[in-house]
């Protein structure tokens, strides 16, 4: 690793990177692309999706009307408050791991498209989005090696087809701590109060709070060091957990400069190149952040600017290293199962690194063979567009936007009738009553991008296909930051410096 150790040009060097991050923006004019989309529109309903998605006491200024207060009562099993927080597909379970993931990236988002945010009104929503989150990631982590990760359990919560505001399984509770460790949900969620730091920086206060908790839970990660099993198997972590301690050490030492962060990416931390960014494997993510610091681990054995770019070239077509799957009608595909989260990640990940490759001069290499960041910016909007649209079924993926939207999320939510508060739902007779009928969800879960094509660009509207119109906030939160650059910058992507 070069220059880490020259602390002040270091840090001045971070300093100035940060700076380049929130800074980046376009000249401040609506766009739609050649095909007409609404970008503006899209973004908004997109962020209005994680509103749905909440648990807890709701705001006065609670966007989704057909929601309500729900499980107001979690955490009592153990005297406890856990309530709030987000749920975070088409159950009522609350998961940590993803949950964590999504404030992380909520948070990359407000601090990588703050000028797009703030052209387009939303940057607030988004801000309400992290805190919503991360108001309820300290209450799990309110004691000292201790986390609590998980509320509910799956398997009571999938006998029963019922909104959250009328679910009556018990609100089991889970947690990890020095005997029980949980590596990845630790350093995700260190990773997630570091990021959401930055953003909070305004607010003195909270923001210290979030960056002291971050500090306590990596240092709590890399004590107790074992995979967690008990989100399995929804939420199986199949890459380990040197990701994400790779991962919390980044947005740990983008947020405090600090040398300790440094030495742990440089020395201790292992690396790898992937062809995949998501909830389970970060490391394309982490590469992506310190590219641009000419920063090695594995004592100089990983550059991550080349493994960055060996992300990008593992996923373009048109490269010798391609590995990604890509349908006939152009959209990546890696696995069946909320695929769409492989969509936005990548398309966010592209923007991003496009524009610190612009900033500081540079190209992707695959080989010997250049690829421009004109290329990563084209394929990132090509993807989004096809999610809103340009695809063989001429269909949007988003609920509530574009032609032939889906009706029938796979929601428990969105699928069932408001009902009165305290009503007595007959699980045995839910699924039939709510679940099996091939109507229109009777609430429209504006803004939910469903788990998409299947890799021959095929799709069926039905509520009990779950692994294709089941959405999720992890697929929405990486969508955001592609959106807003596209109503502001235009289809092209290119950020003014």
């Amino acid at each position: 690793m070069r220059a880490l150790s020259h602390g002040s040009s270091m840090r001045a060097h971070v300093a100035l990177a940060l700076a380049a991050l929130v800074l980046a923006g376009d000249a401040l004019h609506p766009a739609l692309a050649a095909a007409g989309f609404d970008y503006k529109d899209a973004l908004t309903k997109t962020i209005i999706f994680l509103e749905a998605q909440r648990s807890g006491k709701l705001p006065p200024n609670n966007r989704v009307k057909w929601r309500g207060d729900s499980a107001l009562d979690d955490g009592k099993l153990a005297n406890v408050d856990l309530t709030g927080g987000y749920y975070d597909a088409g159950d009522n379970v609350k998961y940590g791991l993803p949950l964590a993931f999504t404030v992380t990236t909520l948070a990359w988002t407000a601090l990588a498209f703050k000028p797009e945010l703030e052209s387009t009104k939303e940057l607030e929503h988004v801000h309400e989005a992290i805190r919503w989150g991360t108001d309820y990631l300290l209450k799990c982590a309110a004691r000292k090696n201790k986390l609590w990760v998980q509320v509910g359990d799956p398997n009571l919560d999938h006998q029963c087809w019922v909104r959250p505001e009328n679910m009556k399984a018990p609100r089991t509770l889970y947690e990890i701590d020095e005997k029980t460790p949980g590596t990845e949900i630790a350093a995700e969620t260190a990773a997630a109060f570091a990021a959401s730091s930055m953003v909070f920086r305004n607010d003195k206060k909270y923001s210290r709070a979030l960056l002291n908790k971050a500090k306590l839970l990596f240092l709590f990660a890399k004590a107790h060091q074992g995979s967690y099993d008990g989100e399995c198997p929804f939420y199986c972590s199949y890459s380990g957990y040197n990701d994400e301690l790779l991962w919390a050490a980044t947005w740990l030492y983008l947020a405090t400069k600090r040398q300790v962060y440094a030495d742990f990416i440089a020395h201790e931390a292992i690396s790898s190149s992937v062809a995949e960014f998501s909830w389970d494997l970060k490391f394309p993510g982490a590469q992506v952040l310190l590219a641009e610091f000419n920063m090695t681990s594995g004592g100089g054995a990983q550059n991550f600017k080349v493994q960055a770019d060996n992300f990008v070239c593992a996923v373009l077509p048109d490269t010798a290293f391609h590995q990604v799957f890509i349908t006939p009608g152009g959209v990546i595909h890696l696995r069946d199962g909320a695929n769409t989260q492989y969509v936005t990640s990548t398309s966010f990940l592209f923007v991003v690194y496009s524009d610190l490759l612009l900033r500081t001069g540079q190209s992707v290499m695959c080989g010997n063979q250049p690829v421009a960041p004109a290329r990563l910016r084209e394929f990132a909007r090509q993807q989004m567009d096809y999610l809103l649209g340009a695809n063989p079924r001429h269909s949007s993926y988003v609920v509530g936007f574009g032609a032939n939207s889906p009706t029938q999320p796979h929601h428990r939510g969105a699928s069932t009738p408001v009902l009165a508060p305290g009503t007595d739902v007959n699980c045995g007779l839910s699924f039939g009553e709510w679940m099996a009928p091939d109507k229109p969800n009777p609430n429209e879960l504006t803004g939910a991008i469903v788990g998409g094509p299947d890799k021959n660009d095929g799709f069926v509207d039905k509520r009990g296909n779950s692994s294709y119109t089941e959405p999720c906030t992890y697929i929405n939160s990486l969508a955001i930051g592609p959106l807003a650059a596209l109503a502001v910058r235009g289809a092209q992507l290119v950020a003014t410096h």
